[in-house]
């Protein structure tokens, strides 16, 4: 993890006491295929064994290599986290929004009634990173679209008892971040060192999964089995999840919830609405090049 981030140690935080604890329910290794122009992605979320985790529409952590990656294309009706892990991404959308985003940096797009956008590496080499794909309600499924971004340096982050937390969204060790969740979700990055132990309260009543990056670790009970690299954890409902690091390396995942929607969710490709008329909708609507795509005409990415 970035050394510049915005540490916090903290000193007088207790561990909370986790009087449901999750367990695993499931368990999904996320397997290879190939997205975009070229690009290997390891998709969990939003396979056939794991189509769906109300709010959660997809997850996928990608490898990208010029001249591979993610041009020109469109959503509608939820939003997209990326979070880079190793080099840098260049996003570039038709209302004129262009940027790069490099390690440790986090994009929180809201894609609303309309966007189109590229994702392409920023240099040479190999770029690791995640996209994950947030539902949004139907109250919102039209709203204009919106970006909050921030640098690893200004991504708050806790130290504590061998654990290093960076706080996407949500709170861990009695520090909260700066990003505003529509559908109300929590997103941690944790790395644990080995012998370590952790306690993280989640909000009963939401949908919460891990993603193990690198590492192994133990999850829900201290005697469950060791899951490994790249697989997704379901945890069931309760007040929170308890994990061990009992290998001898850092373990690191990302631990992701939040607050069911219990909307229908149609979806084809880029567009995720809750009927089909809506999707046809917004299939002539991005054809026509209206209602919410008008500067999609005639746009076309620059780098």
């Amino acid at each position: 993890m970035s050394s510049t981030s915005t540490a916090h140690i903290a000193v007088h935080h207790e561990n909370p006491q986790i009087l449901k604890p999750r367990t695993v329910v499931k368990k999904v290794l996320a397997k290879q295929q190939q997205e975009g122009a070229g690009a290997i992605v390891r998709r969990s979320i939003g396979r056939p064994d794991l189509k769906t985790l109300d709010p959660f529409l997809l997850l996928d952590y990608a490898t990208v290599s010029p001249p591979a990656g993610f041009p020109d294309h469109p959503h509608r009706g939820f939003e997209t986290v990326s979070y880079v892990l190793e080099g840098a991404i260049t996003h570039e959308d038709f209302a004129g929004h262009k940027g790069t985003i490099g390690a440790g940096d986090l994009q929180w797009m809201t894609a609303g009634r309309g966007i189109i956008h590229s994702e392409m590496p920023a240099g040479d080499g190999v770029n690791k990173g995640l996209q994950l794909w947030v539902n949004l309600s139907s109250k919102d499924k039209m709203i204009e679209p919106n970006y909050q971004e921030l640098q690893s340096k200004d991504i708050n982050r806790v130290q504590k008892d061998g654990i290093d937390v960076r706080i996407i969204a949500g709170e861990a060790f009695g520090v909260r971040s700066p990003i505003y969740t529509r559908t109300p979700t929590m997103f941690l990055d944790f790395a644990m060192n080995p012998g370590s132990q952790l306690h993280q309260p989640i909000t009963e009543g939401w949908n919460a999964f891990v993603y193990i990056i690198e590492g192994e670790g133990v999850f829900g009970h201290e005697s469950s089995s060791t899951a490994l690299s790249h697989h997704t954890l379901i945890l069931s409902d309760g007040d929170g999840v308890k994990a061990w690091n009992k290998s001898r390396r850092s373990l690191r995942f990302l631990l992701i919830a939040g607050q069911p929607l219990n909307e229908p969710v149609v979806q084809y490709g880029p567009f995720v609405m809750n009927t089909l008329e809506e999707i046809e909708q917004a299939f002539e609507d991005y054809r026509l090049c209206k209602n919410g795509f008008e500067k999609a005409r005639n746009w076309k990415r620059r780098a």
